[in-house]
């Protein structure tokens, strides 16, 4: 008998020191917020990793063959470069482990006097390559709100 009433008053008191009075939810709570911590992905990982980034390269890839608009800017590329360091590029930008040491994106668009429309024009190309790759809506706009700071480097007219 006395057990069970000192079992009855420890919980009682564990009850009214829970911010919530109830010492449950309290465990509830804080087991919650330890699992969304855990399971917050990053972006990279909410995409798909690696097999989601080298399908949208390869979509994008196709797309830019068939394009007349922004072709010319990538006529002379080495496609087998240009989808490596994309694929690293989007990789670390994503928050993935993908560790990008390649040339600025200035550097890169250096020469190439890519305008509004072009550049504008290419963000299309891009998106239609991530619909193609099947990325939602709202991952294709946290990728695309990463890479919209490039927009005044690469601009050159």
């Amino acid at each position: 008998m006395t057990k069970s009433i000192i079992l009855l008053l420890l919980m009682s008191c564990l009850a009214c020191s829970s911010p919530s009075g109830n010492i449950d939810s309290h465990i509830d709570s804080h087991i919650d917020s330890n699992s969304q911590a855990q399971t917050e992905l990053t972006l990279y990982e909410e995409m798909g990793e690696k097999p989601a980034l080298d399908n949208i390269i390869d979509n994008l890839i196709n797309i830019i063959g068939q394009d007349d608009v922004v072709f010319s800017h990538f006529a002379q590329s080495n496609v087998t470069r240009f989808k490596d360091q994309l694929t690293v590029f989007l990789c670390h930008l994503a928050d993935g482990p993908c560790q990008y040491k390649g040339d600025s994106m200035k550097d890169i668009h250096q020469g190439m006097y890519i305008n509004k429309n072009e550049f504008n024009h290419f963000v299309e190309l891009f998106i239609e390559a991530m619909d193609n790759a099947d990325i939602s809506y709202p991952i294709q706009n946290k990728l695309l709100a990463r890479l919209a700071p490039l927009r005044k480097t690469i601009i050159k007219i």
